[in-house]
């Protein structure tokens, strides 16, 4: 398993598969990126030379079911259930986030990344990266407004340009998984409803960090 933060920090948008390497990695995840394209080389010679069956999914930001709720470990999407159920909760007037929101990102639910990958290992022998995604991306801003909107917070939201943004934009082509006959199910509106319940559920149960 890869990322889509191992593509180049200015990958051509949206990122085919044959646009790794060639370019210079974001600088604010580039250990993680190496690390994962080690591995993934390593599982390129491992089939070569001793036909080992390979299939490595890249897949774009993942969210949902058991995903992390605490500010230490969780993403974007989790993060921003948190932040803005507790904020309404806790009647605060303003929730402020790091970056300018502009940023964009393609997110796509546990649930769909774990029925593409036993689907590809199953029917997909082949050592070359495969993106796994929607081919849909959005801009932090409109996810938060999102988010909001479905958790009923209607405070203000605040942005800290001085905090960084990451890759200007991480989306996607997912063209080569299409011909695999694979599509994901759970569209964002869905998947942003299923993450609210569990945080909900989660949150009562005193199960938060």
């Amino acid at each position: 398993l890869g990322s889509s933060c191992i593509y180049p920090r200015e990958c051509p948008q949206p990122m085919k598969e044959e646009y790794l390497l060639t370019g210079p990695l974001e600088p604010t995840n580039e250990g993680y990126a190496l690390a994962k394209i080690i591995g993934l080389k390593l599982a390129k010679y491992y089939h070569e030379q001793h036909g080992m069956l390979t299939a490595c999914p890249m897949p774009c930001n993942i969210y949902g079911t058991n995903d992390h709720f605490d500010f230490q470990r969780s993403h974007v999407l989790s993060a921003l259930v948190r932040r803005f159920l507790d904020a309404r909760d806790e009647g605060r007037a303003e929730v402020t986030l790091w970056g300018t929101g502009a940023a964009r990102r393609e997110f796509i639910h546990v649930r769909d990344v774990a029925e593409a990958i036993l689907f590809l290992m199953t029917r997909h022998d082949d050592p070359d990266i495969i993106n796994v995604g929607t081919g849909e991306d959005i801009s932090i801003r409109d996810l938060a407004d999102r988010i909001a909107r479905a958790v009923d917070y209607r405070g203000e939201i605040r942005w800290d340009a001085t905090k960084p943004d990451g890759m200007p934009r991480k989306c996607l082509d997912v063209t080569k998984l299409a011909n695999t006959g694979f599509r994901p199910r759970i569209c964002l509106e869905e998947g942003i409803r299923l993450t609210i319940e569990e945080y909900r559920r989660r949150k009562a149960e005193g199960r938060i960090a």
